[in-house]
Formats: structure tokens, C-alpha cells, sequence
């Protein structure tokens, strides 16, 4: 028999603001706490510096996380060039340092220039990739390094927003990339290019798939709603739905829904030919995501539990 989970069935998306020097997990827990929700998950982790746009999913809608972790990201960061530290940003240990005075701020945009595009990242050993079951962090914290695969990302954008030159050269970008770009891979390349050390020294994100910084709440924020209670803070979420709106819509009657929410493909009349599709019954209520099959029904893949 499977244990029951302790908290409140509450279900939705909190567009989260990361706080610096926290980890991903622990503000999804903080969040978690307040909402005394049952079941809740990130899409997406930050690393402790980083700050900005977290969706917590809460309930049901952690079913749909994925489609917030394979969006799109976008970021506000600034580079600091002429040191390097163990882990790509300002946490780490420095192991590199020469001087970035004589830099200019076209060799920069000439530089920024060769990251735009198709691009193949190594991730940082400084990460939570899994090699055997062993986040890459820890073993780096113990002096191994492992052999990484390279993975291939797409920066869409890439645009410098100032450039401050010094010893330390600081250099602000804004950012919008692919799933699974490392931002600190991003900073090591650009040093590569100018020939310097470089770290991150600011991370924020702005945006992941849908969300962006316009609706974000802060911990703070969330604490001082708690008091007015739970009502309350379920009205700061957003539905559960929100991260499908490239999918096609189905809507289905009440017969065709009752059938479907019993694991049934149902026929969909003039639906879309295949494909992923968000699924509604009655017009508004939001029954998943089903998929379209080549007789015109549609399969459920991906239910919600009202």
C-alpha cells in the first residue's frame, strides 16, 4: 500500500524569485513548507548564485515540469574576465588570474560573436550531472575528474549590454539559449576566445518557457500572503496548463472526457492530424496531454488527478 503523502492537495505554478546563495531545492522547499503542499518540484535548477525566474510546480502539476525544463531559458549575467575559478562563478576557488587591461570592448563583441549559434558545451565538472549515481560536484570536490560528454546547445541570442575595462574586465550580456546551456561554460569560452581567465560573478534568470521576471514572487514576498492564508497564497499560482500553449488544443464532451480519463483513446472530430495535444473538457477544465493517433483519436499521455 503505498503511504500517503502528508500536506494539501493544492496544484499549480509558482514563478518563484530565486534568492542569491540558495540552492534550487532549498527555496523549492521553502516554498513547499508555506504552501503546506503534498507534492511539489522544480523545473529547472539555478546554481546558489544565480537568481530570478524558478517555477515550482505544486500538486498535479509537477506531471508537466518537462515542458518547462525543454523551453527555452534567458538570463542577464555578467562575465568578469582576467580570473578564473574552479567553478566557473564567483563561489569558487580562483585558479587563474592575468591581466584584462589591454582588452577593448570591440575585441568583446568580436568574441561574443563566435558564441551565437549552434554551439557544443562540456559541462563543468562543478554541476549536478550524475556519473554512477555521483553528482559531478562531489566528485570534483574530492580532486577527480571524470570524462563529460559534450552537449550540443543553441545561443539565440546573445547581446552586450555594457563593458567595464580593468584588470578585472567586467562584462554584461543578455542571454537567450536552448535547454541545458551551462551559462559558466558560456563565460569559460569567452575568456578562451580573448585569451584571459573568466568566471561568472552575477547570474539572474529572466525567463524559462513562459515565465518571466514580470511575474515572479519573491520568498519575502510569499511569507507576508501566508498570513492571510492558504486561499490566499493559491491565488498567486498559475495554472498548470500555462507551460502547454504550443501544444494544440482538444476539446472533448463529456462523454468522450469520461472515456478518456479511463485510459481510452476517444475520437476527436476534425482534431489535429498528430502530434501532442493539451486536452480540455467543457470548454475550461484542463483534463492533460494526450496524443493524436492516426485514426483521428486521441490517446491520453499525461492526466491530471482532480
Amino acid at each position: 500500500m503505498a503511504r500517503r503523502r502528508k500536506g494539501r492537495a493544492v496544484s499549480g505554478i509558482l514563478i518563484l524569485d530565486k534568492p542569491a546563495g540558495m540552492t534550487s531545492n532549498g527555496a523549492l522547499q521553502q516554498a513547499k513548507r508555506l504552501f503546506k503542499a503534498a507534492k511539489a518540484g522544480h523545473s529547472g535548477s539555478l546554481d546558489p548564485l544565480a537568481t530570478g525566474v524558478l517555477p515550482i510546480c505544486l500538486g498535479e502539476a509537477t506531471k508537466f515540469s518537462q515542458y518547462v525544463l525543454d523551453a527555452d531559458k534567458g538570463y542577464d549575467a555578467t562575465i568578469s574576465l582576467g580570473v578564473g575559478t574552479d567553478t566557473l562563478d564567483a563561489e569558487g576557488e580562483e585558479v587563474a588570474r592575468d591581466d584584462a587591461s589591454h582588452l577593448t570592448r570591440d575585441q568583446v563583441e568580436a568574441a561574443l560573436a563566435n558564441l551565437r549559434g549552434p554551439l557544443s558545451q562540456l559541462p563543468p565538472m562543478y554541476s549536478a550531472l550524475k556519473r554512477d549515481g555521483q553528482p559531478l560536484y562531489k566528485l570534483a570536490r574530492q580532486g577527480v575528474e571524470v570524462e563529460r560528454k559534450p552537449r550540443h546547445v543553441i545561443i539565440h541570442e546573445l547581446s552586450l549590454r555594457d563593458y567595464r575595462s580593468g584588470t578585472m574586465a567586467e562584462v554584461d550580456v543578455s542571454i537567450r539559449c536552448s535547454k541545458g546551456t551551462y551559462i559558466r561554460s558560456l563565460a569559460e569560452s569567452l575568456g578562451g576566445l580573448l585569451s584571459v581567465p573568466a568566471h561568472i560573478s552575477v547570474l539572474r534568470r529572466t525567463e524559462a518557457g513562459p515565465y518571466t521576471l514580470g511575474g515572479v514572487l519573491t520568498l519575502e514576498q510569499l511569507q507576508l500572503v501566508a498570513e492571510a492564508g492558504e486561499q490566499a497564497l493559491d491565488r498567486l499560482l498559475v495554472p498548470m496548463d500555462t507551460p502547454l500553449m504550443a501544444l494544440n488544443r482538444v476539446e472533448l464532451g463529456d462523454s468522450a472526457s469520461f472515456y478518456l480519463k479511463q485510459g481510452q483513446p476517444v475520437l476527436v472530430p476534425n482534431g489535429p492530424r498528430d502530434g501532442m495535444v493539451r486536452v480540455y473538457s467543457g470548454g475550461d477544465t484542463f483534463l492533460g496531454v494526450g496524443e493524436m493517433l492516426e485514426d483521428g483519436r486521441v490517446a491520453p499521455r499525461r492526466l491530471v488527478n482532480y
